[in-house]
């Protein structure tokens, strides 16, 4: 099963999580110091908020959205900055690497920041480098054809990939993403065999589906091809059915035991002050109940998963324990 769990987190090291609660990045916690000196005037320019996505996607539309809504309580503007590749990694591991920890290079950090690791050699350990700040959202994603596919359903998809082995190509957002595990699994569990196809992001994959270049697309049910009804959803990967698409059944509704999330959030680099992240965790959490950014998040399909900064650390540490687990069991682990 492929199942990334939603909790919540802040800034730890893996040896003693409350050590790094109490001393490193956790928001929402009563009692912090105040800001002092220099920090006192926090934020006192732009931001930089790096999307490890490229521009047009679900994840760079709703980040925006984000980055426009926390601006007004911070006082400052969040600048975007796309930086793709690596499945949604490159850019979050690009600011850990060369990133001053005084809070104005942040990062949308998704879940793949925590599979990589067990995959291959990786320049970051995402237990030791991150300030966890806030947890945001997740997406509802399923299997996409465009409209004028020949497959009427799942079953049909299944079948025609089982009497016609590595015909089927997929475009997923990269090599090691929730949804290409995922679909490993569903390969492994039904028996058929596909061809995957990684780009680096949403408008490249929806590019390739509709230009014939791969035959299904994984990605978030809120693609615009699927809204104007140019492509369609054969099943989802969430628990159940969506509400926007009550017709389209969920994999473990068709006996397929496979759910996979995409929980992200916002951190920054290790040893950023607990201050800096309290302000900035206090500004997104008042940045998901701005009604732009709550009807952006809908368009898209995602939904919101708050997590406070400790909370979110915590979560990192259970989802890298169990994101091992699952590469190790699909076979999809670095030697050694």
């Amino acid at each position: 099963m492929t199942k990334d769990s939603m909790n919540d987190g802040a800034g730890f090291r893996r040896r003693s999580l409350l050590k790094a609660v109490a001393g490193g990045a956790a928001a929402g916690v009563a009692g912090w110091p105040s800001l002092s000196g220099a920090q006192a005037e926090y934020p006192a320019q732009a931001i930089d908020l790096i999307v490890p996505w490229p521009p047009g996607g679900p994840n760079d539309v709703v980040m925006r959205a984000l980055a426009n809504a926390a601006s007004k309580p911070l006082g400052q503007p969040l600048v975007i900055i796309n930086k793709p590749g690596a499945g949604g990694t490159l850019g979050t591991a690009a600011m850990a690497a060369t990133a001053k920890p005084d809070g104005y290079t942040i990062s949308q950090f998704m879940v793949s920041m925590l599979r990589y690791p067990h995959m291959q050699q990786v320049s970051y350990d995402p237990l030791k480098d991150f300030s966890y700040i806030i947890g945001i959202g997740g997406s509802s994603t399923g299997i996409i054809v465009r409209a004028d596919a020949p497959w009427k359903s799942f079953k049909d998809m299944i079948e025609y990939a089982k009497a016609h082995p590595g015909e089927v190509s997929y475009a997923s957002t990269g090599q090691g993403t929730t949804l290409h595990m995922a679909m490993e699994e569903v390969a492994r569990q039904t028996g058929a065999k596909f061809l995957h196809v990684p780009y680096k992001g949403t408008s490249e994959t929806t590019v390739a589906l509709m230009g014939g270049q791969a035959m299904l697309q994984l990605d978030t049910i809120g693609v615009p091809m699927v809204r104007a009804g140019k492509a369609r959803v054969l099943a989802l990967f969430t628990e159940k059915r969506n509400p926007k698409l009550p017709q389209v059944p969920s994999l473990k509704e068709l006996g397929i035991d496979v759910v996979a999330t995409s929980p992200y959030g916002i951190a920054g680099p290790r040893n950023m002050s607990p201050a800096v992240v309290a302000r900035l965790h206090d500004a997104f959490k008042q940045a998901m109940t701005d009604p732009q950014f709550v009807s952006t998040l809908e368009d898209n399909a995602q939904e919101p998963w708050y997590q406070s900064g400790a909370d979110y650390a915590r979560w990192a540490v259970q989802a890298y324990e169990t994101e091992g687990r699952l590469v190790k069991a699909i076979g999809m682990g670095k030697p050694g």
